[in-house]
This record gives structure tokens, sequence and C-alpha cells, in this order.
């Protein structure tokens, strides 16, 4: 099968390698779009390796078809054994970037008779990742005060659409003006461009009880941000570190006075057990409003895969809104 590859000078290319070979809980997926994720870039730099025993292919989100079943696959979520030919969406570990993948069968989706492969493609890792923040982590109530910072991004426009279900007041923190257009027509209350208007300093003026839950993918000096305008018993989750590793304030009266928790977490080092689990739960909670379009993926950009590199340069220079994603197409093509 062709996949990409990245070569000693962190560049990618189609090369070729067997299909991998299926245990008896897993199914093998022809793949028909790949949703692109901030951890391939990483990866692709040498600082994001794959859980041992995974593939080292870059790719954590397909779409596509199922062509062969292990002998232990059970049923889908309405009761129905998987078979082949079943199209499907799915969280994988690695191995994502190639024209076949296993994939767990407890970690599957039906892919909703009205969506498209790449619409699917675009689904699991964000939407998985926003309720892993919101319900799993931080318990997220009805009516809650939420900040999300990077709004317009995959996790971001998920996590919107989420706590809106909800009924939550959703504050949000963009770059630009275009990006702070796509929150609101997402549902956010507020959508905060930090090029002009500090967050800290609106949020004590116009939330002055703070948040109850603020979902961070910046870090750094954003730690202490978060702690400023955090509520009572408030749950701050970190979900990665674009501004930096450390904090060089922070300040342990106000995590002590406001009885905050601090939480940090990542969705693809997990056991294969809490990934099916994380699964069933937004399953039960949330498919039904996928189905119906209650919630949906939003989708900036779609490439062939031949084109990858144009979508992690996207992707690097943070001008999406919402995700992006890689159309499989014929090699040559």
């Amino acid at each position: 099968m062709h996949y990409i590859t990245v070569d000693n000078q962190q560049s990618l290319s189609l090369s070729e390698i067997p299909k991998p070979e299926i245990c008896a809980d897993e199914c093998l997926l022809m793949v028909k779009a790949i949703g692109v994720n901030r951890a391939d870039l990483l990866q692709r730099a040498g600082k994001y390796p794959a859980p041992e025993g995974e593939s080292p292919i870059l790719g954590l989100e397909v779409s596509g078809e199922i062509i062969q079943c292990g002998e232990n696959v059970g049923v889908n979520p309405s009761g129905k054994p998987w078979q082949v030919g079943d199209k499907v969406f799915a969280l994988v570990a690695g191995g994502g970037y190639a024209e076949f993948v296993k994939v767990k069968a407890s970690q599957l989706f039906a892919l909703p008779e009205e969506f498209t492969f790449e619409q699917g493609a675009a689904c699991a890792e964000v939407f998985l990742t926003a309720y892993q923040s919101l319900f799993s982590i931080a318990k997220l109530v009805d009516n809650s005060k939420v900040l999300i910072h990077a709004g317009a991004s995959g996790v971001g426009s998920a996590a919107i659409q989420l706590a809106k279900a909800k009924q939550c007041y959703v504050v949000v923190t963009v770059g630009n003006e275009e990006k702070v257009q796509a929150c609101l027509s997402l549902g956010a209350d507020v959508a905060i461009n930090y090029q002009e208007t500090d967050f800290v300093s609106w949020s004590k003026e116009n939330v002055p009880s703070g948040y109850n839950i603020i979902v961070d993918v910046v870090a750094g000096e954003y730690v202490s941000k978060n702690i400023n305008v955090a509520a009572l018993d408030g749950h701050i989750v970190t979900l990665s570190m674009l501004g930096g590793r450390y904090c060089p304030k922070l300040d342990v009266a106000k995590l002590l006075a406001k009885r905050l928790t601090l939480s940090s977490s990542t969705l693809r080092n997990r056991s294969d057990n809490y990934k099916a689990l994380l699964v069933d739960n937004f399953t039960n909670d949330f498919y039904a409003a996928l189905v119906s379009g209650k919630i949906k993926p939003i989708i900036d950009s779609i490439y062939p895969w031949q084109k990858a590199e144009q979508a992690h340069d996207k992707m690097a220079n943070n001008k999406n809104i919402g995700k992006l994603v890689l159309l499989i197409a014929e090699v040559g093509a």
C-alpha cells in the first residue's frame, strides 16, 4: 500500500509498505479521507513519537470502508455486527496517512448516511478530545460558564458546540476577526480577538464570578491568566502548550483560595479500554446530535493527500478555521 512518509529533511512524500495485519478485535479499513492534527506536525518534527507498539506512520483519525473484520469483532452501537462494506470513521493511535489502516473495532463510529468521507475524517479526534475535556475530565454541567482558547481550531469548534448543547455561556479567544465571526456563527456567546483585547481584563469586567471550565491549548503564561479568571472550584484543562512549557509566575495562593483543579491530558497514549469507553460515552450522549446536524464537523479545507505539505503549512501558520482534511486519490492521479 502507499503511505505518506517523513524523510530525513522532515519532508513528506509517498512511499510503499505492506498492508497492516489485523488482530482478532480489529478491522482493516480502506482509507478514503484523513483528518490533519497538530500532533501530526509534532510527530513529523520528531517531538511526538507514536506510542510503543503503534504504527509510526502519521495520522490519528480516518474515515473509510471496512474491508476485513477480525474473528472477535463485535457489534456496532446499533446492535448489528460490524461487517465488510460498512462505512465508518475512527480514532487511531497512528497509521492514518495510508491507503489502509487497522482499527480497534471498539473505536469505530458508523458514518452517518448523509456524511461524506471528508466529514467523517473531521470528527473523531476533535469531538472526542473536546468531549473528554469538558465531560470526562471537567464534569461539565448545564449552564456552566466556559472559556475556550483557540476557539476556531478543530477542537475549539467542537468544544463550542458541545458546551452550547448544554446551554452553557461560552467565551472563546481567537487571533483575528474572521475567526471571531466563525466562532460566533457556531454559537459562542463572545469571541475575543486576543490581538486587540486582553481576555483577562475583559473577563474580570464581564464575567466577574469567573469560568467554571477553561479549555486551554496555549499553556505558558496562560496558566496564570487562566487562574485569574477561573471561578471558585473551577477546572482548567490543558491539552497542549503552544505558548510554551513553563509558566513564569504561578500564584499557588490563588489556586488554593479558589480551590481550583488543574488537569492536563492527551488522548493518543490512552489505553484501548479508555478510548472504547470514551467512544461509547460520546455515542450515547452526542452521536444522535451528530447524525441530525445539531452538532457538525467544521472543515476549513480539503487537500488531495499528495498535497499534505500544504495542509501542514496552513496549520503551522494557524490559518485554518476548523479541520484540514486529506482526501486519498489514486497515486499519480
